[in-house]
């Protein structure tokens, strides 16, 4: 039984690098809001393929006010996003081909199957920890910088 254990155990161990690996390996960039009264930025994590963008922020439970999730897609499209597996409540900007906010949905229901739609063509979508757009003054409109 203790071998059992024992091998278990380094199983496990052998396996949690992989298990947090998508994470560890996404692109860090920054990403720059111009709004009225300033600019505010945000380090991200860049998810820019199908697995990553997958994953999303699924079971993190902490995040830093300063930082997010940046999903870029292949092309403009209607882009639909939940909250499955999201303990966090959200902000979710969506952001044009030309880097203007489209749409903003705020303080996102943590593990919600509801479907949260862009309401227009996004290239770009940024997470950030929910209530951040209405404490920092982002709206619809605002340009979007993106820094890889």
């Amino acid at each position: 039984m203790r071998y059992v254990l024992g091998l278990l155990a380094i199983l496990a161990v052998g396996l949690l690098p992989q298990y947090f690996a998508v994470a560890d390996t996404l692109p860090i960039g920054h990403v720059d809001i111009q709004r009225s009264g300033g600019t505010s930025s945000f380090t991200v994590e860049i998810a820019e393929d199908r697995d990553s963008r997958a994953q999303g922020l699924m079971h993190r439970e902490e995040m830093a006010a300063d930082h997010g999730m940046l999903f870029v897609f292949d092309l403009p499209s209607e882009q639909v996003f939940w909250m499955k597996n999201t303990p966090l409540s959200l902000d979710i900007i969506f952001i044009s081909k030309d880097q203007r906010i489209i749409h903003i949905a705020e303080n996102t229901t943590p593990f919600s199957l509801d479907a949260i739609p862009s309401h227009g063509k996004a290239l770009y979508v940024l997470e950030v920890l929910g209530g951040t757009a209405e404490k920092l003054g982002i709206s619809k409109g605002d340009s979007v910088t993106i820094r890889r």
